[in-house]
Parts: structure tokens; sequence; C-alpha cells
């Protein structure tokens, strides 16, 4: 099968091969079947960094009592873990938001820092800075490869903020927009946008913000000349039940805090909700007209259920996102006040009969959950007023609705599964006061298509076909192959670098829109995978691309070599002219001097450190790509394996 499929691949590069030598001779322009007019030196990147990745500066004067360490203009507040660790009181001041109107704390207030160190590492040092490293190895990927400085660009935001508040209080959005403007005119071509986690959600805003800003005949060309192609990397297309949690219990991101004083702080931020689970079934009213019609006045979006949303369990999750234990006594009695004693609490619950209630993501997104038990939580009334002022009240859109495929020219969808997520909660009063009134009694993972519990009880459920990346559940993640068109070539090979013996390739795999891809592809339990889903034709002018990373780690994937390895091919694909494929090629190809193609599935070492010492047959790895060349300060002999060839020179294997 494998020797078939290689063949094909040779017949259709050799036609490919013939029609841009034609067309060569003919006009002297490039084919276009894959190679492009860019020019290497025009492209620009452009970063949005996710959910707490962004570090943070004070913005005041504080003084800070039974402390040696103030809190000074420029100083780093998110985030320096000695000031959390000596100060938190100060601390929280100047993270915390006013819950209502996502107003600074009077006494101290914080903005994001600027530049790429903004997103390189959170808390910089000799012990944090590795612990806290978000970009800063794709940034050391960039300049091996010879990127100018000025051609990477980060976009920092203020990650407590809603997208409106953003554009409200920073002009986040009118930024982000010159920002692009001005790298093409400062570069002379489009940009190659890469957002992580959060970030894909403040991208999406911005292309619906800017249709209200650009002539509607001039969106699309906007687009067309300013964005080459978006790379989505751990997008939360549906949301991430991690975000229940945390409004209920706190999550402290292995920070040194209590959960409670996590929770206060979470609940504080209008993001909060940002990421909150929702259907793909339910969809809010376009406002774009209403913009034209009702002035940009207050307005709830209104939401829209598809029929299948009441007929099918769980909003198509695998679960159900929370239940939770409620006592029956209801009103001001059943939570007292932090000045009160809890054991008065711990009695009431026990007199009364508790309720279980579970909530669907749809219940969870429209504040049906919220409203529930307003009456057991004050934190319920603060969620409420954001989710309807910031989110079903948002003049521009409502992030908790699924998203369509944007109108770009490329797009490259990226996450890891097969990881064990957490994909539901259960949830009782644990008789202590306000803000730790609530204690978690069970989870429920998806791991590899299974659903379990923590305490081993028997679950009910929709498993997927896959599990999510550890952060965000698979059906969020894999909610972009809705985006591919009826047709779809997949191809699954191994992550590290291979000589093709496992490389499966399946072309034209017929796609229902709407619906997940299953690939009928065979896996060794010992391998991990990179499974390429691409589309080319569905959407003329347009590409589409899916890749899902065997154990990529949510917060971890940026950091990842594969997706380095990979990211760095399919750019240098797109912005050479010699290139003849629709996407880059999964395995290598060498013409022979007599114009016939032999097939070299393979991935090899495009860097220096991917050389290693293979201790079977005393010598370097890869020999093909590798040779033992030692240079002093070398310590072991893997050290000393280095690429025979220039990286660039590698590169044009892949073409």
């Amino acid at each position: 099968m494998e020797q078939s499929m290689c063949r094909l691949f040779v017949a259709v590069i050799l036609l490919l091969i013939v029609f841009a030598h034609q067309i060569g001779r003919s006009d002297g322009s490039v084919s276009s079947s894959g190679g492009s007019d860019l020019d290497y030196s025009k492209l620009s990147g452009i970063i949005i960094p996710g959910f707490a990745s962004t570090q943070l500066r004070a913005w005041s004067v504080l003084d800070c009592p039974y402390s040696p360490l103030d809190f000074n203009p420029l100083d780093l507040v998110w985030l320096d873990t000695t000031k959390l660790l000596s100060a938190v009181n100060c601390w929280l001041k100047c993270m915390l938001l006013d819950s209502y109107n996502q107003t600074d704390h009077p006494e101290c207030k914080s903005r994001p820092d600027s530049g790429l160190s903004a997103i390189t590492e959170l808390d910089p040092g000799y012990i944090t800075g590795p612990l806290s490293s978000v970009w800063k190895e794709w940034l050391k990927w960039c300049i091996e490869f010879g990127i100018e400085a000025n051609a990477i660009v980060a976009v920092p935001y203020d990650w407590r903020l809603s997208a409106s508040m953003l554009e409200e209080r920073d002009l986040y959005f009118h930024k982000l927009k010159l920002i692009f403007e001005t790298v093409l005119k400062l570069r002379g071509g489009p940009s190659l946008v890469f957002a992580h986690s959060l970030g894909n959600n403040v991208f999406r805003y911005f292309l619906e913000w800017l249709k209200l800003e650009i002539a509607p005949k001039h969106y699309i060309r906007w687009l067309d000349e300013h964005i080459h192609a978006y790379f989505a990397v751990g997008a939360p297309l549906l949301g991430a039940t991690e975000t229940v949690k945390a409004t209920l219990s706190g999550f402290t991101s292995g920070l040194p805090i209590a959960e409670g004083t996590a929770r206060l702080l979470y609940n504080s931020f209008g993001s909060s909700l940002w990421l909150m689970p929702f259907s793909k079934n339910c969809k809010a009213d376009n406002v774009y007209w209403k913009h034209f019609f009702d002035g940009k006045g207050d307005h709830l979006h209104t939401h829209h259920c598809d029929d299948v949303e009441f007929q099918s369990n769980y909003s198509s999750w695998p679960t159900d996102i929370i239940n939770i234990e409620v006592p029956s006594i209801r009103g001001s009695d059943a939570y007292p006040p932090m000045s009160e004693v809890s054991q008065d609490l711990t009695l009431n619950i026990e007199c009364g009969k508790p309720i279980q209630l579970a909530f669907s993501a749809r219940e969870v997104s429209d504040g049906t959950f919220f409203k529930a038990i307003e009456d057991f939580d004050q934190d319920s009334e603060r969620l409420l007023h954001l989710l309807r002022k910031y989110y079903q009240g948002d003049p521009v859109l409502n992030p908790l609705t699924p998203w369509e495929r944007p109108p770009l020219k490329n797009i490259f969808c990226i996450y890891g599964i097969d990881m064990k997520t957490e994909v539901g909660y259960y949830f009782a009063p644990s008789g202590k006061p306000y803000p730790d009134n609530w204690i978690e009694t069970d989870v429920v993972y998806e791991h590899e298509g299974t659903l379990f519990s923590r305490s081993g009880n028997s679950v009910n459920g929709n498993p997927g076909v896959s599990s999510g990346d550890e952060t965000v559940p698979y059906n969020s993640l894999s909610w972009c192959k809705t985006w591919l068109g009826s047709k779809v070539n997949i191809t699954r090979a191994p992550q590290l670098e291979h000589d093709g013996s496992d490389l499966q390739v399946k072309l034209d795999v017929d796609h229902i829109h709407g619906e997940d891809i299953i690939p009928n592809m065979s896996r060794s339990p010992r391998v991990k995978y990179i499974t390429y889903y691409e589309d080319s034709e569905s959407i003329p002018g347009r590409r589409t691309a899916v890749w899902e990373i065997d154990k990529a780690n949510h917060r971890n994937i940026v950091r990842s070599p594969v997706l380095m390895r990979e990211l760095w091919l399919q750019m240098w694909h797109d912005i050479h002219p010699d290139a003849k494929s629709k996407f880059v090629t999964k395995g290598t190809f060498r013409v022979t001097k007599l114009l016939s193609l032999e097939c070299k599935a393979k991935r090899g070492p495009l860097r220096d450190v991917d050389c290693y010492w293979d201790y079977a047959k005393a010598r370097c790895a890869w020999p093909e790509y590798c040779e033992y060349r030692y240079v002093f300060g070398d310590v072991h002999l893997g050290q000393s394996c280095r690429l025979k060839n220039k990286s660039a020179d590698l590169l044009l294997h892949y073409l």
C-alpha cells in the first residue's frame, strides 16, 4: 500500500514539474499549483498570546506594609513570584479588577507590557525563567533560521479584560489593525498570524470588529492584502470546561496561593467567561446590520438553537459540564458572610435535603447555571452581570457562539490530542464561608475515546473518538474540522525523524460538512503520530489544514519541537517560488538524472540539535544528514553530531 501511494505521488509530482516547466517556458511565471510569488524577506509574523501569557507591569506607586518590597511603576506584577510570596495582599490589589465595570483597584493598576519580551518568559530568572517560558523556544527557531528582528511582532494584551473592554480601554483592535498595516508597509508583504489558546478568540473578535471598520466591499481585499496565513494553535473553539471549575473553586495554575484566593482573582476578570463551554448547535443573531439600522445601543444577542440541541444529550459535549449539589434552603441563610461562623451553615445544610442539578454546555453559556445557584453563591450575580454586559450584550459579537471558517486565504488549525482531559465536574457545598463554599467531589475525564471518573463511578455520556490536550476537550479543539471541504487528503506520519516506513496516506476522503472526520488508519501504541487533514479544493484560492499532534500538552505545545519543525517547513514551502504542491510534502522526493522521482518518505533533521549519537552503531544517527564534527567545548558525543549541510539546503527537499 505504501509503495503504491509513493508511486502515485511520483506520478503526480512529475505532472506538476512538466506543467510548471511548460508555463515557465511560455511566460516565465511560477506554477500556481503550489509555488508562491511571495518574497521571503517581505513576510512578517504576528503573535497573539493566550490567557495569562503576557507580562503585566505596575502603573502605580503602592507601599506594602509589613514587607520590604513595594510596587513602583513598571515593576513586574504578572508574574513576579517573589512579591507574590512576600506581599500577596499588595500583589492582589495590582491584579484584581472591579467585577462590574472592569476598572482597576483604587490603589494600584497594572498594564500589559509590550514587545517580544512580554511573551517570552513571564517571570525571568535562572530558575523561574524556564518554568514560565512561553514563546522563547519559538523565537529561537526563528533566529536560527535567519529571521530578521523586525519580522516578528508580538501584540500582547491585558488578558484580564473582555473583548469589548480591550477596545474601550486600550484601543487594542485599532492598534492591531495599525500593526498589520504598518508591517505591510515596512516589509512589503502580508503577515502570518500565530495565535495560541485565548489568542484565537481575540483574533476572531478582531476579524468581526474589522467588518464594522472597513467598507464591506473592501473587507476581503484587506484580509488578502494583510494576512497570508493564520495558524490557530490550541484554539478552544467551543470553550473549555476548566473555566467552570475556576469560577467555583479557583484555579491556581501552580502559583503558591490558596484556591479561594485564586477564585476571587479569576472571577474579577471580564475574560473569566470568554472560555466558557457552549453548544455548537446554538447561534446568536447577526448584529452587523443592526449597527446601520438600530445604532450601537444596548442589544442582547438572541440565541437560536437548532432542533438537534434539544433532541440530543449534553449539548453535543461528552457529558454534562457541571453536576452540583445545592441545599433545599434558599435565601440569605444558605451561605453566611465571612464574619459568620461556618458551623451554623453546616447545620442548615444537614437539616435540608440536598438537590442534585446537572447543566449542559448551553445552560452554562446562556447563564442558566449561574441563575440556578444565585441564592447559594454571591459570585453568581457578578458573573451574570459580566455575561449579560460583555458577552450577550457585546456590540460586535457574542463570543460564546460557534465560529465559522474565517474568510482568510490559508488556515492551519493545530492542537494536541489523546491526553487525559477534564470534561465534567461534581460540586457540593463545603460548609465553609465564601470564597471556599464549594468543594469538588468528583471529576469526569476523557482519555483516548473513553470517559471515566476520578472516583471510579460509572459515567453517562458520549465519548469522542479521541481526547483533548489536557486543558481543552477534543470536541472543542476539533471544531475546526468542520471548516474542511467535502474531499480531504489525510496523512499520518510519526512525529520524530523517520524513514517513511510508517507513513500512511488517504486521498479524497469524503467529509460531511459540520461533522468530525475520522481516519481509517492503523496506529502503533509505541509511536506518537501527527495526522494532517488538508483541503485546497473546496474553496477556490483558499487552503484549510488541521494538524492533530499526539500527546501534545495545551500549555507546552508552542514549545514543541515537532510543531516548530512543521510550522517552519510549511512557512518555507509557502514562500519558496519552486514549491510544487499545495502543502508541504510529508516526505522528501529526489529527482534522478533520468528525470524520474525517487520516493524518499522521510523527515530528517533540520538543525544541529536534531542530530544525536547512535551508540548501537557507534556513529551519528542519520548519516545522510549528520556527521561527527567536534567543536571545542563539546562535552558528549551527541553534542558533536552536526548537520552536513546548511538548514536552507535541507529544506529544499520538502518543496
